[in-house]
């Protein structure tokens, strides 16, 4: 990420993004490009801190804030857990004042097994919606009452191109995320008058750890081979549209889905 000169606009300059799932995949990617943009970014996390404190303290590095505010800060998140995620508005807002923006809700996991329903555990069923469909409800939750209204509030959700291509093994994963598509949808409407928009962008497959987990060298191969891009696509594939959304250049987009998966619906 290079550093903006003084004459570079910063669309998101002054404005305060929290990213689920922040040092991730693809959630390091877009806390760094909203970084870029401008954006102050409060990077959750769950597990080992040392990924989210290493990318804050590079995003402060290379914003030239390695005293006083900080750019960026990582706050450790269970997005399945309630008080957590008030918790973690309630950093944001102590960290970077009382106006939030914009919400990203990156955070997502996946059975790397990808059994079937018939063969999926009661628990691994509660894993995947506690994270990916609880979590994203919880953060939307508090983002409606909490993000700036008259302009400028941004919902951007996650969900997966894997719910229009129905693949076997990914059945309660896609589950998760097809709840989150028609959850961001009646958002949205509910959000009337308020000036905040709400989407979902639904990557396909992207060249992650969590993309790789459980799968051989011919099945990622079988996966590539699907793509008309002739390619996997990248974290930085998926930052810029979240950007966009993030924006004012996005703010006549409401209530949409978009698939970031180089074709391969």
């Amino acid at each position: 990420m290079a550093a903006p000169s003084d004459q570079t606009p910063l669309p998101l300059k002054g404005r305060v993004a929290i990213v689920t799932g922040g040092a991730g995949g693809i959630g390091s990617a877009i806390s760094k490009h909203l970084a870029s943009l401008g954006a102050h970014v409060v990077i959750g996390y769950v597990g080992d801190p040392t990924p989210a404190e290493n990318l804050a303290s590079a995003i402060n590095a290379t914003t030239g804030t390695t005293s006083g505010p900080p750019q960026a800060i990582a706050v450790a998140t269970d997005v399945s857990n309630a008080a957590q995620v008030m918790s973690l508005f309630d950093a944001a807002m102590h960290a970077f004042g009382p106006d939030l923006h914009i919400l990203v809700t990156a955070a997502g996991v996946i059975d790397a097994d990808y059994p079937s329903i018939a063969e999926t555990s009661e628990e691994m069923f509660d894993w995947m919606f506690g994270t990916n469909c609880k979590g994203t409800f919880l953060c939307c939750r508090e983002a409606a009452n909490r993000l700036v209204r008259g302009g400028g509030g941004r919902i951007i959700t996650f969900s997966s191109s894997g719910v229009g291509s129905l693949r076997p093994g990914y059945g309660v994963y896609s589950g998760t995320k097809g709840a989150v598509e028609v959850m961001t949808k009646i958002l949205a409407r509910e959000l009337k008058g308020t000036g905040i928009t709400a989407n979902a962008v639904a990557p396909g497959s992207i060249e992650t750890p969590m993309f790789y987990a459980g799968k051989s060298v011919e099945d990622a191969r079988k996966f590539m081979g699907e793509i008309p891009m002739g390619r996997l696509g990248l974290p930085e594939d998926v930052a810029p549209v979240v950007g966009f959304l993030a924006s004012d250049a996005g703010a006549w987009v409401n209530a949409q889905v978009v698939r970031v998966n180089g074709g391969n619906v």
